[in-house]
């Protein structure tokens, strides 16, 4: 059987390593217990999120144990890595709601039957420690000058550092000493804006258990100008079909760029890379086809193959010059709306500023006729049938219902 860690750095998967021709070796001789960690900043993941998943699963089909680590402990305090600010401070009513829902959609990826995964909260370890006794016993370990050179910390000095997010290095790196001690967790797994968190957490494993564990990251999910997907003019695109709906989610992927497509297939499906090494010669409109192939089969993991081949035919059905599709995601309009508000309201752009922008762009038509004042007016005697496909840009799809 292909050594799992081939398969992801052919995929293009893996950022750095800790050690790697140790950690290739361990993947290749045994079960290894490994853990990727998930702060419940939302009540749904999303699409940077889907990335680390679709990691455990290639882990988990080559027989490794995954640990999905809910922080219902560490989402206290909030992790500074890549961001420029402090996050929002959340309640713990408002935390535990958030890894419940995170429950739900990793077992959609993640098998969790027959003890082959295990979910854990670190809440369990984190929220009842004595703070004297934390800082002698883990803090000690630590060193001020390594951490503030750490990149998670030296972005945010400019603007800013809390004393609180400071704490959550420790946090992050007691993770993976509880889970080595409780679970003989070998190795950390997360995106490569967590890389000195791992460090940490290896570091705090060797110098209280002279036990070595592992690191290894992966590659965040970007497009080829740098820039992180998974943002719409809506905001996120989320795994939870109640806040982008399936039928959004499958466009979202029809959309890609070209120079991403192939890349996406390689990160975010299990496509045999033979199959993906022929798309690599595709050019022009066989590129849109590598796309419908992206977007239906990263749907169908998130959303199911039921779901997935709904989305699909709705959209084959608007290309197919149908123009309609009972599964298209629809929003109930009133006669007299603004087509600014009427924008807003299907989220088909983020704010008035936003709409008018794509109107005066000319990305804005009510059945196929071209909107091209901001002041127009969803009228009555625009309701063919009861309803109107509105199409923003070349792609994307809504229809309105009257009210």
């Amino acid at each position: 059987m292909e050594n799992v860690f081939d398969t992801l750095k052919e995929r293009g998967l893996i950022a750095q390593t800790t050690h790697e021709e140790e950690i290739r070796e361990l993947l290749g001789k045994e079960k290894v217990t490994f853990y990727i960690g998930f702060d419940p900043t939302a009540d749904s993941l999303h699409v940077g999120h889907f990335l680390q998943m679709v990691v455990m699963r290639h882990m988990q089909l080559a027989g490794h144990r995954p640990i999905a680590l809910v922080g219902g402990g560490t989402g206290h305090i909030g992790d500074p890595s890549g961001r420029t600010d402090m996050r929002q401070m959340m309640t713990l009513e408002t935390i535990r709601h958030n890894c419940e829902c995170f429950k739900k959609q990793l077992s959609k990826i993640v098998d969790f039957s027959d003890d082959k995964a295990i979910m854990v909260n670190n809440e369990d370890w984190l929220l009842n420690l004595n703070y004297i006794e934390f800082l002698r016993d883990i803090g000690a370990h630590f060193s001020v000058n390594k951490m503030l050179a750490a990149e998670c910390f030296k972005q945010r000095l400019e603007k800013g550092l809390s004393f609180l997010e400071f704490n959550y290095m420790l946090m992050q790196s007691y993770d993976f000493l509880m889970l080595s001690r409780k679970y003989d967790c070998k190795m950390e797994l997360g995106g490569d804006d967590q890389w000195s968190n791992i460090l940490g957490g290896i570091n705090l494993c060797r110098k209280k258990d002279g036990k070595q564990v592992y690191g290894m990251t992966f590659t965040l999910l970007t497009n080829s100008g740098g820039k992180k997907m998974g943002k719409t003019a809506s905001g996120a695109v989320w795994l939870d079909p109640n806040k982008t709906s399936p039928y959004d989610f499958y466009q979202y992927w029809v959309n890609v760029g070209d120079d991403d497509v192939i890349k996406c297939l390689k990160l975010l499906t299990f496509i045999p890379m033979n199959e993906i090494r022929e798309m690599e010669k595709w050019e022009g409109a066989d590129l849109n086809k590598a796309k419908r192939i992206l977007a239906y089969e990263v749907t169908k993991l998130v959303h199911g193959k039921v779901e997935a081949d709904k989305v699909k035919e709705a959209a084959e059905a608007v290309f197919g010059g149908s123009g309609s599709s009972e599964n298209m995601p629809s929003t109930v309009i009133e006669p007299g709306t603004g087509v600014l508000d009427m924008l807003v309201e299907t989220k088909l752009a983020s704010s008035k500023a936003e709409a008018r922008r794509l109107i005066a762009g000319g990305g804005l038509s009510l059945d196929g006729e071209k909107v091209s004042e901001p002041t127009a007016v969803i009228t009555e005697s625009m309701f063919n049938g009861g309803e109107i496909i509105v199409k923003k840009g070349k792609k994307t799809y809504h229809k309105l219902i009257k009210k």
